[in-house]
């Protein structure tokens, strides 16, 4: 590994990067905030049922199942800065609507239930436009160094997150959790106007691409994908993994506060110390990946740290909450440390033209079956209770890792490194107007 990964790196060479590495990573303590304090609010304030708090997980991801797709289009044909601006501030005042519908006497289920879908259709805006950005602010040879340091100091802001938003959820109370998350998008609306890399319009990024219909750009950005055989072993191995682990983690809060019987205050710690594999992962991702080989590593981490979730179900209080840590360590560091390789191989697998479709057809795939998780986590957790539904999960988790093992991903040593050909251009059709830079 070479001196230039250690101390500052990026961080030291590059004024735009700090800035998104600083209001991404402070976003990411607001979401893990949310994380702990929206169902605390479901649960301690308005007094949810185990369906319906499972609900609230549904309703964040619903909105990739629904837009997702276009929004891989739009973002494709726009400037992605802008696009992130505008996400990033709607969320901010959707969160501050929480405590203020609170203090009004006005916050109930629906009301809750209606922001989560409407903070969904903004994150799919957001995390849509900030992947396809992300390329173009980094330099081929930096990428994986860029990686991993937004994951690293994303589990790090969750650590910090999860266990604030316990503590202010047991202090101030769940719904002050929220304007916590709210403050911090305000930060990251203050990082990205700072931001001075400029984007080129669509058509002068790629002057050779032809647009055609809606249905048309879509259809093509799938097409790409199901074709690479490496791209499509991924999205897939993510759709099966993404679809178990909502299962679960839309009852993780329910199942330590109604079955071991833990404080928010608990919750939130646990939570944190878990959330200590992500920055494990991080860590470990591009030198573990070095060594055994990109694709090596990624099937390693996607199938042996995936085991460990089976301690999950065995908490319990006082020294039985040290199963919970453990396994949702392990979880968190294969997890994260997947990530890291396998964003910096989409990233040069995939033409820029086409990063917005990919992106949004991968996450259609992979976040589109997490409402479907998150129903059929609380459904069996009311037919058949909370600890055993976290048993059924974790026992069925695994073997999404092993059926990567019977694709190219699972066969190789490496992530191939070359990038796709461009897609030949179809009958061209006169451009929309895009936004302008913000």
């Amino acid at each position: 590994m070479s001196a230039r990964s250690f101390g500052g790196g990026l961080l030291r060479r590059s004024r735009d990067f700090r800035l998104l590495w600083c209001g991404e990573t402070t976003g990411k303590f607001g979401d893990a905030v949310a994380t702990v304090a929206v169902p605390l609010i479901a649960v301690g304030t308005l007094h949810a049922s185990t369906l319906e708090v499972s609900l609230l997980s549904a309703a964040i991801w619903l909105a990739w199942l629904l837009i997702g797709l276009p929004v891989g289009v739009w973002v494709d044909r726009w400037r992605r800065r802008p696009v992130m601006l505008a996400a990033a501030a709607v969320s901010m005042a959707l969160f501050a609507a929480v405590p203020v519908a609170r203090w009004a006497g006005c916050l109930d289920y629906p009301v809750l239930l209606g922001v989560a879908l409407a903070t969904g259709v903004a994150a799919v805006f957001f995390q849509t436009a900030y992947a396809a950005y992300l390329p173009g602010l980094l330099a081929p040879e930096d990428r994986a160094e860029g990686n991993a340091k937004l994951n690293g100091s994303a589990s790090a802001a969750q650590i910090a997150g999860t266990g604030a938003g316990g503590l202010i959820a047991q202090v101030a109370g769940a719904v002050g959790g929220m304007l916590a998350n709210s403050a911090t998008f305000a930060v990251s609306l203050v990082c990205l106007t700072a931001i001075r890399h400029r984007e080129p319009r669509a058509d002068q990024a790629a002057p050779g691409r032809a647009r055609g219909g809606m249905g048309k750009e879509i259809a093509e950005g799938l097409r790409v994908l199901a074709a690479d055989p490496w791209l499509r072993a991924g999205t897939l191995f993510g759709a099966g993994a993404n679809l178990v682990l909502t299962a679960s983690n839309s009852i993780d809060v329910v199942f330590l506060v109604r079955v071991v019987g833990l404080s928010p205050g608990t919750v939130g710690l646990l939570f944190a110390a878990g959330g200590t594999g992500g920055v494990a992962g991080a860590l470990i991702a591009r030198r573990i990946g070095e060594r055994l080989g990109t694709a090596r590593a990624f099937t390693l981490l996607s199938t042996v740290l995936l085991v460990f979730d089976l301690l999950i179900p065995l908490t319990g209080r006082g020294a039985g909450t040290a199963f919970f840590v453990v396994g949702a360590f392990c979880l968190e560091t294969g997890v994260v440390a997947g990530n890291v390789i396998w964003a910096t191989f989409r990233q040069h697998r995939c033409p820029p033209e086409l990063y917005g479709r990919l992106i949004a057809g991968s996450s259609f795939v992979n976040y589109g079956l997490m409402p479907l998780g998150a129903v059929l986590g609380g459904t069996l957790a009311t037919v058949l209770g909370l600890r055993a539904t976290m048993w059924a999960a974790a026992a069925i988790l695994p073997l999404a890792g092993l059926a990567l093992l019977l694709t190219p991903v699972g066969r190789a040593r490496d992530l191939p490194t070359e990038p796709l050909a461009r897609p030949a251009a179809g009958p061209t059709r006169p451009a929309a107007p895009t936004p302008s830079a913000a």
